[in-house]
């Protein structure tokens, strides 16, 4: 049995996991509520699991955030 990631779209061009067509290649990827970010992170990246982490609600979309995104080396684009 082939287990098949999800497509996930993204429009961060500047993340080093953006490839063409809006399409994310990283080999995971991490979402929070906002108002617990900032707590649990310093900074943005991948290599952090969910393991350790409690799932919990989020009322819309608008209020969670992707802390998968690494900055492309050597600039914006």
């Amino acid at each position: 049995m082939t287990t098949q990631k999800p497509v996930v779209n993204c429009s961060v061009v500047n993340c080093s996991y953006w490839g063409s067509g809006n399409k994310c290649h990283a080999q995971s990827i991490i979402i929070d509520v906002d108002a617990n970010a900032q707590a649990r992170y310093d900074a943005e990246f991948a290599a952090e699991g969910f393991e350790s982490k409690s799932p919990e609600p989020a009322p819309t979309s608008s209020v969670t955030c992707c802390h998968t995104f690494k900055p492309k080396a050597g600039g914006s684009r």
